[in-house]
């Protein structure tokens, strides 16, 4: 974790599944496992299940696609129809960044 110089609170950290680059928590995806074995994106960052992080960029999203990496951090196998509401939910948010 970094820490933040001016109040010495320390910045959590997590690696993209896709870029495989660490960055600040509050500025990625979080994509869950729930204990159902339901897989979303989780907007809040709060529920309960096993995470994965995700930059918010299609790019990203598609090197985890092709690299497994999601699979890898989530330890189950994500079927085709997942991946296609992701990147749905992905272009919804870029669409709103710019």
């Amino acid at each position: 974790m970094r820490q933040n110089m001016k109040t010495k609170t320390k910045i959590p950290m997590r690696q993209c599944t896709g870029c495989r680059e660490m960055k600040n928590k509050k500025e990625m995806m979080r994509i869950l496992k729930t204990p159902e074995n339901e897989i979303l994106l989780d907007t809040t960052g709060r529920k309960n299940g096993r995470g994965a992080y995700l930059c918010v960029s299609m790019e990203c999203l598609e090197k985890a696609m092709k690299n497994h990496g999601l699979e890898r951090s989530l330890k189950t196998a994500i079927p085709q129809e997942v991946y296609e509401d992701l990147k749905k939910e992905f272009e919804k948010i870029e669409k709103r960044q710019s």
